[in-house]
């Protein structure tokens, strides 16, 4: 029995992750989703949002995800996103700027075009400053879900 599958995270810039793992948790069109190893065929929407990456022995890995497509067969799970970010790539206090400057624009222009890129700017910063904040847990080395047994 596979106890893990091979994930890969792609953005067009670069493969972010490419690692073995025994989940991983997603922001899909449906809710949140968790694929761990041996999972049935599946393709699926993904809304920006956290990932959850557990591999055995190690703790967990945190995406800030822009939107994407997800796909496994059980034994690779591929996941291609606009962007993706983890908790050391993410600068708390620019990401803090970029709140509150989105925020100003909100409140000070009628344009619909600026309204709307502040929306996205604030939406993409406030899911970076979750992640930021999110402690990491350590995975047990003999999991298989990831979770503490």
């Amino acid at each position: 029995m596979a106890t893990t599958a091979q994930l890969k995270v792609i953005t067009p810039a670069k493969v972010v992750i490419d690692t073995e793992i025994v989940s991983v948790t997603v922001p899909s069109a449906v809710g949140e989703l968790t694929i761990m190893p041996r999972h049935e065929h599946y393709f699926t929407l993904l809304e920006e949002g956290i990932v959850t990456i557990r591999v055995p022995g190690k703790e967990e890995d945190l995406l800030a995800i822009g939107g994407g497509y997800l796909e496994t067969d059980g034994k690779q799970i591929t996941i291609l996103v606009s962007r993706a970010y983890g908790q050391d790539e993410i600068n708390k206090t620019l990401t803090e700027r970029a709140i509150e400057e989105a925020k100003k624009i909100l409140e000070n222009t009628k344009d619909q075009q600026e309204r709307a890129k502040a929306l996205v700017q604030l939406r993409r910063a406030e899911l970076d400053l979750k992640v930021t904040g999110r402690r990491r847990r350590k995975v047990p080395a003999g999991s298989v879900s990831g979770q503490e047994e």
